[in-house]
């Protein structure tokens, strides 16, 4: 919390009213809408510290992937999009991730797409969470390499993301001397 307040001050957010959601829901941004910055300097410096703040937020990660998309040439609305962000952290400054004291040894993983959801190369993107018991350690989102000529397709590429992952932390947990972990649950 004493990043998120250190980095509301540094960008005058401090006394800004807070949100209930990071981004809004209906805002279609764009490369072309919107008066470009002239420094796009602090554009780039705000996403950079945000997207620190997602190694343990991860309430945060959609927001600050689709705002890191325009990193190259931000505009005033991209600009007031990321303003929205840390007026969301304001309200929930003290949100985090939180571990379960007592839980099984057990790998459990989610993932979906989202199956051209890019409006300007129309990429899916996957994303993936794994929990380790009740507690989550590892998760991602990203945008596919290639375009999906199906929702299937789609899918299929972002369970394999997800068990690629498994993957590596069933090795890493052997390594760390859990070796008799049941089969992971991929839903």
């Amino acid at each position: 919390s004493k990043y998120t307040e250190d980095l509301l001050k540094d960008f005058g957010m401090s006394n800004a009213s807070p949100l209930k959601l990071p981004m809004d829901v209906h805002l279609k941004l764009s490369i072309d809408k919107g008066e470009p910055l002239v420094n796009p300097h602090s554009y780039q410096k705000l996403l950079g510290k945000l997207i620190y703040l997602t190694v343990t937020r991860p309430d945060l990660t959609f927001a600050v992937h689709t705002l890191t998309q325009f990193m190259h040439s931000p505009t005033n609305i991209h600009m007031q999009a990321a303003k929205r962000v840390l007026r969301y952290l304001k309200g929930s400054k003290n949100q985090g991730i939180l571990f379960a004291a007592a839980s099984g040894a057990q790998l459990t993983a989610y993932c979906d797409s989202d199956w051209a959801s890019c409006p300007f190369s129309r990429k899916s993107t996957s994303g993936f969470c794994i929990l380790f018991g009740d507690s989550p350690v590892s998760w991602k989102t990203k945008k596919q390499t290639v375009v999906a000529r199906s929702s299937a397709e789609a899918e299929y590429r972002a369970m394999a993301l997800a068990s690629c992952e498994i993957s590596w932390l069933t090795n890493l947990f052997k390594d760390l001397g859990i070796c008799s972990l049941p089969p992971t649950l991929l839903k």
